[in-house]
């Protein structure tokens, strides 16, 4: 049997470019929560052979780090009925797992959320926007620094549907990523029950009021929570945006030259939910994506960290200038 190591979700916030410069951005640590045994298991269970592993999906992390694609994201600054995100249900954010058996009695599984993008001409397979600071994570693990081990094996997969019905697809690449934003893109077999979500690449006021999709392991007392990836539960909670910093720390303001690298943000996102959106009520487009919290300053205190939506643009071809 398995003897579990630690084990976390996703919302630790890491904050380290590919080159090992410190970002200026301080964060906070998360507490470590273990997934479900059941859950694990199931992960650890469906790695096999075939699949691309953790070495290799690293490897194009860092190669890959800083790449644009040739294809361009859609503008949905105001989507349409059909596309506007709803709050019934967390069935459009998926969970992403990294996982390493180092094939003795050890292994790791770091998780966060992730939701797909719309991008036109990707019909066969999807692309899903996470945070990075997990694969970090797991790509600093003692035993995979150590090297291989006999019967070894490590993969990545984008996990929907709850108990009962749960999916579990294997992530093929890392196509993208800019690790001082703690944002990669990867790509999945294609996901008919994970809608692609509206993104705006225009950056909401202060104040503005903003859902965004947090995540637990246990199930709370208050209402409004859904269960979600197997035995985990949801909630779209409603928040707020606090304002805006660049990578200095110094805080800037949409409608200017101002660089806005990172998002702060009311409530304080659960472990396991940095990856996935945030939302804004009014247009029901994604605005931003949480990575975790921060140390603001002695006088407000932690916050909610994340990076407005714009930032997920630069991984693309602006519209009307491909080639």
């Amino acid at each position: 049997m398995l003897r579990p190591l630690a084990r976390t979700l996703g919302s630790r916030a890491y904050a380290t470019v590919s080159s090992g410069t410190p970002s200026l951005i301080r964060s906070t640590p998360e507490p470590i929560h273990v997934v479900s045994p059941e859950l694990d298991t199931v992960l650890l269970n469906s790695i096999s052979a075939s699949q691309t592993g953790l070495g290799s999906l690293i490897q194009q992390y860092t190669e890959r780090s800083g790449r644009v694609l040739d294809s361009s994201l859609r503008y949905e600054s105001r989507p349409t009925d059909s596309r506007r995100i709803t709050f019934d249900n967390g069935n459009s954010v998926a969970m992403i797992a990294h996982c390493l058996n180092d094939g003795t009695r050890r292994h790791k599984v770091t998780v966060s959320s992730g939701f797909a993008l719309a991008i036109p001409g990707e019909t066969n397979d999807s692309l899903i926007l996470s945070c990075a600071h997990t694969l970090e994570e797991i790509r600093r693990s003692p035993f995979l620094l150590d090297g291989d081990h006999a019967g070894s094996s490590s993969g990545s997969f984008l996990v929907s549907g709850a108990a009962g019905s749960l999916s579990v697809n294997s992530i093929s690449a890392v196509v993208s990523a800019i690790p001082r934003s703690d944002i990669l893109l990867l790509r999945t077999a294609a996901l008919a029950a994970l809608p692609t979500l509206p993104v705006s690449p225009y950056p909401v006021q202060r104040e503005t009021v903003i859902r965004a999709h947090f995540v637990t392991h246990e199930r709370p007392q208050e209402d409004g929570w859904t269960p979600w990836v197997g035995d985990t539960w949801s909630k779209w909670v409603r928040g707020t945006v606090l304002g805006y910093r660049n990578f200095a720390g110094r805080e800037t303001q949409p409608g200017t030259y101002d660089s806005l690298s990172h998002m702060l943000f009311s409530p304080l996102p659960t472990p396991g939910s940095s990856g996935g959106p945030i939302v804004d009520e009014e247009s029901g487009a994604v605005v931003g994506v949480m990575l975790g919290t921060r140390m603001d300053n002695r006088v407000e205190g932690v916050r909610g960290w994340g990076i407005p939506a714009e930032t997920i643009y630069e991984l693309f071809s602006l519209p009307g200038l491909r080639e």
